[in-house]
């Protein structure tokens, strides 16, 4: 087995530990296991995969609150994810920051925001501190197409841009702001052009492509490093399910799912794998994996405790 071949079975096995977490949870989220809002981000996984395996250990990442994947990605213990979605001690925040709002800085993952947008100042931020306490960390941050029209991204931007801070800014355009189509949003769909205004490189991938994704993310991380300042990667991809679990996704034109089912990720890098003669036996065990993997530790999170709402005034700082 050669080479490229291994880091394609690598690759696909990651995006289905993904995609099999995500599963699960929406699975428990509709078994009331999950109690408030969950975003999921399904069909999108190659974005995290590729961007992730370019990062640096000590690198900050800000994602998004569709961002279980991304903490997959980034290393995050998938027991601890589920115990942090189910509300149990074991949660990665003591089941305290839930499905949208955990982290988990040990593994560079510097959590999520329910603010649309609001993870770019703060990656920003990260950014401006490393230039002075000389750690050589870069930072990352997420956002969808929607938090584009958001004024804290486009002043962040701004503000890495004028400083030649060591930030990449990535864009997954799904085609969607929450419910609302992109053409309905913006005049020109070619976000990227705004970070070009602003003096910042600026690339358009396809998303669903890992190799497009791994090769802007790299030189995007070699420019940081060698403090050239921010870079921007808009990276088209798609959703394969609504916008929250319980959307019912009425305003998807006919026949976009299942166009969009043929070029996602994982079905894009089977057929790849399958033309270059590895075994659908092959492929269909790194299913398998994935699904067992996130079956056990759904399983263990839901034997441990729930949190004690005695202690919810706990590591309250303001």
């Amino acid at each position: 087995m050669n080479d490229i071949i291994t880091r394609g079975l690598d690759d696909l096995s990651a995006m289905w530990r993904i995609r099999a977490l995500e599963e699960k949870i929406r699975e428990l989220r509709l078994a009331d296991q999950v109690v408030g809002s969950v975003h999921l981000a399904i069909g999108q996984e190659s974005v995290a995969v590729g961007a992730c395996s370019e990062l640096r250990a000590h690198d900050a990442l800000y994602a998004t609150y569709r961002g279980h994947g991304w903490a997959v990605a980034r290393g995050v213990p998938p027991r601890e994810i589920f115990g942090e979605v189910l509300g149990r001690v074991s949660g990665v925040n003591g089941g305290r920051g839930g499905s949208a709002h955990f982290s988990a800085p040990q593994h560079g993952f510097h959590g999520e925001n329910s603010i649309v947008g609001a993870g770019a100042p703060i990656a920003v931020g990260a950014a401006l501190a490393a230039r002075y306490d000389g750690s050589g960390r870069i930072a990352m941050t997420v956002f969808g197409d929607g938090a584009m029209n958001q004024g804290a991204v486009t002043e962040a931007m701004n503000f890495a841009a004028a400083f030649g801070l060591g930030v990449i800014f990535i864009c997954e355009n799904n085609r969607y702001s929450e419910l609302t189509p992109i053409n309905d949003m913006v005049a020109n769909p070619d976000l990227s052009q705004r970070a070009t205004a602003l003096g910042i490189p600026a690339v358009r991938v396809d998303g669903n492509d890992l190799a497009q994704v791994r090769t802007a993310v790299r030189l995007s991380v070699e420019s940081a490093v060698a403090g050239r300042g921010p870079s921007f990667i808009e990276a088209h991809t798609q959703r394969l399910v609504g916008h929250y679990i319980g959307d019912a996704e009425q305003y998807r034109p006919a026949g976009e799912l299942d166009a969009d089912r043929e070029v996602e990720p994982i079905a894009a890098l089977t057929r790849t794998l399958l033309a270059s003669g590895v075994g659908q036996e092959t492929l269909d065990r790194c299913e398998r994996r994935a699904r067992e993997e996130m079956d056990r530790a759904a399983a263990a999170a839901l034997a441990d405790p729930l949190v004690d709402p005695a202690t919810a005034k706990e590591h309250l700082y303001a």
